[in-house]
This record gives C-alpha cells, structure tokens and sequence, in this order.
C-alpha cells in the first residue's frame, strides 16, 4: 500500500467528512424542541488514585509488573455523574505524580456548555504535551456525563451496531512452561489468544501453547526483535503455527526496518508504540497494515474515532486495544468496538480489584451493556 501525500490529505478529508456526521448526531440528540439541553450550574470535577493488582505477573519484552497505576476522574453535573479513567503502565511515562499535577490544571467550570467537546477537549490537550492518560481519563468522564445526558449509550449516538462487535483477545504474558500452560486453561472460553513475545523463549512460548491448543494467536513483540532478519525468519516460522499477525514487532525508532519486514512478511504487521496519535497514522503508511488503537494513548475517544475513520480511509486494518484497566475505560474502547477489525480489549478481566462492572466478554465476543454513557456502572 504505497501513498503519496497527497493521497493522504484527500483520504483525511473524507475521513473528516465522515467524523462531522457523527458531530451533527450528537447535537441532534442533544437538542430538545430547537434548543441545547438545559445544564445547572458549573461542572464538578473530582479524582483520585487506585492501583490496579493484577492476577498474575504481567510480563512483556521490556519489564514486568504485578499492578498497574491508574486515576480515577469523575465529572458531574445535573445529578449525573460521568466517570473516567487514566490507565498508567511504566512505559507511557506517567504516574500517580504527573497526573495528579496535569488534572489539577484542569478548569471544567468555565464551560457553560459541556456539549462542546471539540473546544473543551482541544484546550484540554493544550495544557501541557504528552499525559494522554491523564487527557483520557476527562474525555472518557466527559463522554460518560453526555451519554447520560442524552440518555444513549456512544455506540447508537455513533449510529453502530452493537452486534458487528468483534471477539476479543485473552492476553497471555511471558512466562515459564507451566504458568503458560495455566494461563492458557484459563482462557479457555476465548476464541483468540495474544501472546507476548520478545524474550530469548519465543518459540518456547508459542510450542507450550500449541501443545495446550490449537486456537487462533495473535502475537505482540512489544518492540522486543532488534535484527530485521531474525525478525523475518521469526515471523516465517510463526506463519507455520497458527499466529494471524504480529505486533510492532521492532523498536518504534526503525521505521525502515519495519518498512523491509512488511514488504517480506508472510503475515500483516501491525502497529502499537509507532501510532500513538491521529498524527503518527501518516507515519505508519507503508510500514503496517494495520494500528492498534488504544485510549491512553489517544487521549481518548474522541480522538480514537477520528484515527479508526482516517484508518479506515487509508485502507488500514483496525485494532481496539487497551492496557491493564479497569471496566470503566474497557466500557469506554468498546463503544467503538463495532468499527474494528480486532479486539483485545481484556484488561479488566486480567486484574482482581475492578471498580465497575460494564462491557463483557460472551463468548469470546464483546458484549455492550445498551447503558447510556461508556456503560459502565460503579460497584
């Protein structure tokens, strides 16, 4: 898929053309008898730190972890209460810290009209570069409180089918024999299995699991393979045993390398740590067939929907993926569930302290609850 720029720019406007039909469904349903829905008062907003433990160490080509650092935003006017949530593995670079620092910047009460999504989250965005986490959780909370305002869950103010949504992924992390053997039984109503590789026991991983199942894999190197020609021989040798597709298989620096190991790759590439944002989506042509879309480092849905649709545009393959997170932000990735091609959206199902109860996995497949909001409720 070669493009030139100015492919590019024509595709992105009719991906843009396409996003301003769903920002005109979204005021029409906020609109009663020609007016904007009366709001009370000024927004309240109020977070909080959680850490998230984890069932089992999580371990991937670069560290591993036990918990996961999250914050917890809430918004709430007009007795409604909209929630969001800043998931924090070590290798975004945010914390407790940093984003307790960027949320307290934040000035909600200065908007007297909370349906402004684009002004509010673009001075949002302006406050300081990076803390996407920290810029998810508000768009997430702000999209719950409008949701609940207009009494519709984000997938039918989208106008998407809650049945188009896609299986999901069980993520198994590196592990020993053993371990791996556990994690595999205990996804065993999967229909689809993410492996982690990027390790020296690559090929241990995927023939402990084969001897264990003959599901489908899908493989995540989390930038682990730093030779393109050990890569493309690990990538051939994958093809042979049932692995659909491999994950930013090399560091996100080596866009060259990527670029000769998908024109030599018996399986698509796609792209996690090299498409962070709308913007990285033009670096990306060329070198991956497809991205993986994630909240915390789009800075939530907002910005996820307009990367699905200039995705779309440009022919790419489309991943929803998430961190370790819990059902609050998971609620929130599937509302848009229904415009991907893949899913691995099992974060919450790998923690043991989840606050909210919300999207589902029947099945294998993820279920939306129909709640207004992100539909997500807090237990």
């Amino acid at each position: 898929m070669n493009f030139d720029r100015r492919t590019f720019l024509r595709r992105s406007a009719i991906a843009g053309a396409s996003l301003a039909l769903g920002t005109s469904a979204l005021r029409a349903l906020g609109r009663t008898s020609g007016t904007a829905p009366s709001t009370g008062g000024s927004m309240k907003f109020r977070f909080y730190p959680y850490t998230l433990e984890l069932k089992h160490v999580f371990t991937v080509a670069t560290n591993s972890r036990t918990t996961t650092a999250v914050m917890m935003v809430e918004v709430e006017q007009d007795g409604l209460t909209g929630y969001g949530e800043a998931s924090m593995p070590p290798y975004l670079g945010e914390s407790h810290a940093t984003a307790n620092a960027f949320l307290s910047k934040v000035d909600l009460t200065k908007y007297p009209d909370p349906f402004r999504l684009e002004d509010i989250l673009r001075d949002i965005d302006a406050i300081a570069p990076g803390n996407n986490a920290a810029k998810a959780a508000v768009d997430i909370a702000l999209h719950d409180w409008l949701g609940k305002k207009m009494g519709y869950p984000w997938h039918r103010i989208w106008g998407l089918d809650p049945a188009k949504t896609p299986v999901t992924t069980f993520t198994i992390g590196i592990d020993t024999k053993d371990v791996v053997r556990q994690k595999v039984k205990e996804a065993d109503i999967y229909k689809v299995l993410k492996v982690k590789l990027g390790r020296e026991n690559d090929k241990e991983m995927i023939e402990t699991i084969r001897e264990v199942t003959d599901k489908p894999i899908r493989v995540d190197v989390n930038q682990g393979w730093k030779d393109r020609e050990f890569a493309l021989k690990m990538i051939e040798w994958l093809a042979t045993r049932g692995v659909e597709f491999v994950e930013q298989p090399m560091p996100k620096e080596q866009v060259d390398d990527i670029a000769w190991l998908r024109a030599k790759s018996p399986l698509p590439l796609i792209g996690d740590e090299s498409v962070v944002r709308l913007a990285d989506i033009r670096k990306a042509i060329g070198v991956f067939d497809g991205i993986n879309i994630k909240l915390m480092k789009s800075t939530g849905m907002h910005e996820a929907y307009r990367m699905i649709a200039t995705a779309r545009a440009l022919g790419m393959k489309v991943m929803i993926g998430c961190m370790t997170e819990t059902s609050c932000a998971i609620s929130a990735a599937a509302q848009l569930s229904p415009l991907a091609d893949y899913a691995d959206l099992d974060g919450a199902l790998l923690i043991s302290n989840d606050l909210f109860s919300g999207a589902s996995i029947v099945d294998g497949k993820v279920t939306l609850t129909g709640m207004p909001g992100i539909g997500a409720i807090k237990l």
